[in-house]
């Protein structure tokens, strides 16, 4: 059983970055070393095998892998969820029985990557899955990045006829996250990302949280602690302290895989190494993250500051 109930999910869940050493081998040592970054820095969640985790570019038992460390170095502190990828209902079942074997709190579903079909056919594989499992799903919902999704009214279709799709992850502005609140008559609770754009407007557009890469992670958090306890002010000063790096950073999948990885590395003392294909830094871009990881500091352990 979950640990925590769906409705206690709120706040900054940090989605982890895949991690490679110099043989392109996922790295342990440095996967354990960014979830206990995390955690130090005080998120309220734990997410892995999203697009940060480049789950396209991992094996299913790679993917199985990262699912068992990221529970073992979590070991409960924060309501865990994993992103479940997969072509077919019987590919995205299976990930998901290893989710549940973890002691996953929840588990997010991607469109499945073959194909374009209609809203209803998704509706039909979405419902499938959550209907089979008894673990709180969610639904990632980002047809800018992923050429397919649905639009509000069909997600509150999905929804209305499944009732374990308890929770919506979105990829978008926060207009149209506003207008997936709205017409779920804000019964299902909605994260956004990207990357922590319009952060504090998402929150006052009543999205109970964010789930962002961990190259800013600190200064999120930060910002929705100040937001939290109404103070506004604060939580604006935080966020405007990284918005210049996500903006940054936040310039299409690739670039936010090259240089988002290596702004968190910078931070974290991790070295960063690629998995062909991949986009190459540019001397610039290189530049850019240096003055951002300058600038940002190194990641805050909030645990002892508040010591």
């Amino acid at each position: 059983m979950p640990k925590f109930p769906p409705d206690s999910f709120h706040g900054i869940h940090a989605i982890l970055y895949a991690l490679y050493d110099a043989d392109e081998k996922l790295d342990r040592a440095a996967m354990r070393r960014q979830v206990q970054a995390c955690l130090a820095c005080g998120v309220h969640g734990m997410a892995a095998l999203g697009l940060a985790t480049e789950v396209a570019k991992l094996t299913e038992s790679e993917r199985r892998t990262v699912m068992d460390w990221v529970a073992e170095d979590t070991a409960g502190a924060v309501p865990l969820a994993l992103t479940i990828f997969g072509s077919s209902v019987a590919e995205q079942l299976s990930q998901v029985r290893h989710a549940e074997s973890v002691g996953a709190d929840w588990v997010i579903l991607q469109p499945p990557a073959a194909g374009a079909f209609a809203a209803s056919e998704y509706i039909r594989f979405f419902g499938r899955i959550a209907d089979a499992t008894s673990l709180p799903v969610a639904i990632q919902n980002a047809p800018a990045l992923f050429g397919r999704g649905l639009s509000a009214d069909e997600i509150r279709d999905l929804v209305t006829q499944h009732p374990n799709i308890r929770l919506l992850k979105g990829e978008g502005s926060v207009v149209e996250i506003a207008g997936l609140i709205e017409r779920t008559a804000g019964r299902v609770p909605v994260f956004n990302g990207r990357g922590g754009l319009e952060l504090i407007d998402n929150l006052r557009a009543g999205c109970r949280g964010m789930i962002l890469a961990p190259d800013c992670i600190d200064h999120a958090v930060a910002a929705y602690e100040a937001f939290r306890r109404g103070d506004e002010p604060a939580a604006e000063r935080a966020y405007q302290a990284m918005l210049p790096a996500v903006v940054f950073v936040m310039q299409g999948i690739e670039n936010f895989l090259c240089y988002g990885k290596r702004l968190f590395g910078a931070r974290a003392g991790i070295a960063t190494h690629d998995r062909a294909p991949a986009q190459q830094p540019v001397a610039a871009g290189e530049a850019m993250v240096a003055r951002f990881a300058a600038a940002l500091g190194p990641l805050v352990d909030r645990r002892s500051a508040a010591a």
